[in-house]
């Protein structure tokens, strides 16, 4: 894969209780952990994005999907690309179409436990570590995302 073209992202490591998100500037040289969200309503994680999106000036949507160590989409990697989509059609209807990148996430969770120390967190903060290593390794291999289906 190619790197990407820089522009600012924000991305999800979307989990069944919280949503942890990082997000990095336009030149793509800076990734910043931010707090997770603690989830709800697609409504309600709506709410709470919509404005941090317009106030980070988002360009794009990095997603990752927890695949297992053959490739395969799991149970959740299914639960995360739902979400994604549900959420890429929300935003567009809301006036915001974004282009969405999936990132194989595969022991993200455990990767950031172990650079950060945070073994045993349930703070929400090593969710939004792994999003930014989703956000890492997407500004390093990419792919381009791909545009909203018409």
């Amino acid at each position: 894969m190619s790197r990407p073209r820089p522009r600012s992202a924000l991305a999800l490591d979307v989990g069944r209780r919280r949503i942890g998100l990082a997000g990095c500037d336009r030149l793509g040289l800076t990734v910043t952990p931010l707090p997770p969200l603690a989830r709800q309503t697609l409504s309600d994680d709506l709410g709470r994005l919509g404005p941090l999106i317009r106030a980070r000036q988002v360009e794009l949507l990095v997603l990752g999907l927890p695949l297992d160590a053959t490739g395969q989409p799991t149970r959740q990697a299914e639960h995360c690309r739902r979400y994604g989509l549900r959420l890429q059609a929300a935003l567009a209807a809301a006036g915001s179409p974004l282009p969405l990148a999936w990132v194989n996430e595969h022991a993200s969770s455990w990767a950031a436990a172990e650079r950060f120390g945070l073994h045993g967190d349930r703070s929400g903060r090593l969710d939004s570590l792994a999003a930014a290593l989703l956000l890492e390794q997407w500004l390093q291999d990419g792919p381009e995302p791909v545009e909203r289906p018409s």
